[in-house]
């Protein structure tokens, strides 16, 4: 073939995949413990469900879904409270995990592939520690299992943060997404303050349930991300096994960065 030609051929697929609103793409919803969360599925293949992260949606993957889908069957959800998924009661990284050890149960899923990015990393650790007859292989990015992976004063810093007094920024970043998107668009104050309390909790895991996760690990950081590389390796050296992958020249925002070079990892991971 004309090299040409493969090269607009590649062109078009990436110009295609930038144009798929994911996230806003005809999903479904499944109820779980009341509440509908919701999700949209792509390709083929063992299914791989990616999870975002916080004041997030599905759409923090819109750059390595495509590339993905390819090899494997996507399905990427909106956690319960934020994108267009309904709110719940209390959220917390064990509860979180529960939900989607709850979706893989509905969705009679086997031999499930985990992406989680941040928050959606941090409840990976437990679901593969809680479900270790269903997840196999997991790929966190930018995730931590206590507060100490946190730049020095985060916490109390997110202490002081108030509905009330939301950045201007945050506004942009988050609120007007979840307003744009959300079925609690009215309540938005109590995702706000659930994620806020959720980050400021000192442990996500512990270390020694970190040494008994039997699944597969690639836990990969930007060189300049806000999780403390310190902290990352000490994760990487808990869990039996895993592998360990510093992106250069990028921050916590791996798959807006580096799309390309996290979703090779993710595939040359996935397909060992």
């Amino acid at each position: 073939m004309n090299k040409f030609i493969v090269i607009g051929i590649i062109l078009l697929s990436h110009y295609l995949f930038a144009q798929i609103p994911y996230g806003s793409n005809h999903g479904k919803y499944v109820t779980i413990n009341g509440a509908k969360v919701y999700y949209e599925e792509y390709g083929q293949g063992t299914p791989l469900l990616l999870l975002h992260g916080g004041f997030g949606s599905i759409k923090d993957f819109r750059n390595v879904i495509g590339p993905l889908s390819k090899k494997y069957k996507v399905i990427a959800l909106d956690s319960p409270g934020q994108g267009r998924s309904e709110q719940i009661d209390s959220i917390s990284y064990q509860i979180y995990a529960n939900y989607y050890a709850a979706f893989i149960d509905q969705m009679k899923l086997d031999s499930v592939y985990v992406l989680g990015w941040s928050d959606g990393g941090n409840s990976a650790y437990i679901l593969a520690h809680d479900r270790p007859d269903k997840i196999k292989k997991v790929v966190v990015s930018g995730s931590n299992s206590d507060t100490d992976g946190y730049p020095d004063g985060a916490v109390e810093d997110m202490k002081t943060w108030k509905p009330e007094t939301i950045s201007e920024g945050l506004k942009h970043y988050w609120l007007d997404n979840f307003i744009k998107l959300s079925p609690n668009k009215n309540t938005w104050q109590k995702s706000f303050v659930q994620l806020r309390n959720m980050w400021i909790t000192k442990e996500v895991i512990s270390d020694e349930h970190l040494s008994k996760i039997k699944s597969k690990f690639l836990i990969v950081y930007g060189d300049r991300d806000v999780t403390k590389l310190e902290h990352g390796l000490h994760i990487y050296r808990t869990i039996k096994g895993s592998q360990l992958a510093i992106l250069p020249n990028t921050t916590h925002n791996t798959f807006v960065e580096k799309p390309a070079l996290i979703s090779n990892l993710i595939i040359d991971f996935l397909g060992r």
